[in-house]
């Protein structure tokens, strides 16, 4: 065998691509069946202690080289020991099932139906963890690390917390790998980039009074009235503007008083802004100023405070600028070598509407891309469903990008 595989080294990326789709496509039945128990394994943000096990036992199974679960809860596997290090993140945690009754399948099923795996996670993002766990032990097995060091990372709360869990995954294991994947689902397209996420909290100040003398109080949702109109305006505008879509949305919205007879003394809004490539913190700054001008408001970053299923608390900062890879940067190149000898065709590409934990690695410096299996537009939905196919050729994309670097 080795022999054999030293001279495919010789022969090039074609050979070693073909052995490695081959190899992918003979294990696939063992691929789709963690998927399924990924799937069955229900892993809602704050509780996915029984999916980690599971995924450090199956990469204990496939032999990596070392398995660890973080302070955090978070898990790596990690093969080889070489210079080149590229990394394959996916979160294991997702969304509750709000109306399970009005799943078509069962969300926990795994089911599989007309060549889709159904469930909670099958395309948020559980196809892609069992993609990418075995990519890295099928590229060991058939002794193609030479120089590299593979990190398969498997994180929790990203839902809520995108990016916390590498910062602190990364700081714990003074850690920082050559190249990153994010394996967020792409329809197993190659993406460049993402949009960047601001969630503010705006907070107009009244004074609290009676109900029976409103006239003595200042009510802080009528000073609030105002601001929502300029959200409003300024949403209005900004989807006005040439070039990619920025947003701006009131998401939700509270009051205080100290009784339902009291004129509400507070009244916070949250709002959720979408960035393009191009603005700036000082940018959103100045038009969160704009917004409260001459009211008694102020506004902050809606930091958001959570605690892992370990028990460590994690305080989310959610303010992340746009981002994108040049298309001549070495991984866009890797990637599309790797593309064009797993489909056979010419690179589809796609720029992502929403943020992922590649947050994290790009203010590091670490160059990244997305790929993953599965329609992203299906994510959260009621019959979130992953075609089978897909997972198998993400798998096979994984690894041959593993062989090009």
């Amino acid at each position: 065998m080795q022999q054999a595989i030293e001279k495919l080294y010789g022969k090039g990326l074609m050979a070693m691509s073909k052995l490695l789709k081959n190899k992918i496509e003979e294990q696939s039945t063992k691929l789709v069946g963690f998927a399924q128990r990924l799937v069955q394994t229900q892993s809602y943000s704050g509780n996915e202690r029984a999916i980690v096990e599971l995924i450090k036992a199956e990469m204990e199974s496939l032999g990596y080289d070392e398995v660890i679960v973080d302070g955090m809860g978070n898990v790596i596997g990690r093969i080889g020991d070489g210079d080149v290090q590229i990394m394959f993140d996916s979160h294991v945690d997702t969304v509750e099932v709000k109306s399970p009754s009005e799943w078509t399948v069962p969300p926990f099923s795994g089911e599989i139906v007309d060549g889709n795996l159904y469930g909670r996670g099958s395309v948020d993002m559980k196809s892609s963890i069992a993609a990418s766990v075995y990519a890295g032990a099928t590229v060991k097995n058939l002794g193609l690390l030479e120089g590299k060091t593979v990190f398969v990372s498997c994180t929790v709360f990203e839902e809520d917390c995108d990016g916390e869990n590498l910062k602190h995954l990364f700081k714990e294991l003074a850690l920082k790998p050559d190249y990153f994947v994010t394996c967020e689902p792409s329809g197993n397209k190659i993406v460049t980039g993402h949009k960047g996420k601001a969630q503010i909290a705006i907070t107009s100040h009244g004074l609290s009074a009676h109900g029976s003398a409103p006239e003595k109080g200042i009510n802080a949702v009528y000073e609030m009235a105002e601001i929502i109109q300029r959200v409003e305006a300024t949403n209005k505008r900004l989807s006005q503007m040439e070039g990619d879509r920025r947003t701006l949305v009131l998401s939700n919205i509270a009051s205080t008083s100290v009784s339902l007879n009291a004129v509400p003394s507070s009244c916070e809004i949250y709002l959720d802004r979408r960035m393009v490539l191009g603005e700036t913190e000082e940018m959103i700054k100045a038009e969160m100023n704009n917004i409260i001008e001459g009211k008694d408001a102020s506004w902050v970053i809606g930091t958001i405070e959570r605690t892992s299923y370990t028990g460590m608390p994690i305080t989310y900062e959610p303010f992340h600028l746009a981002w994108k890879t040049d298309a001549d940067h070495p991984l866009m190149t890797r990637a599309n070598e790797a593309y064009s000898e797993v489909f056979e065709d010419s690179p589809l590409y796609d720029y992502w509407d929403f943020s992922t934990n590649a947050v994290t690695p790009v203010v590091m410096g670490i160059p990244c891309i997305g790929f993953g299996p599965g329609a992203y537009k299906m994510a959260h939905m009621i019959d979130e469903h992953c075609a089978v196919k897909q997972i198998i050729e993400a798998s096979q994309f994984y690894s041959v990008l593993i062989a090009t670097l």
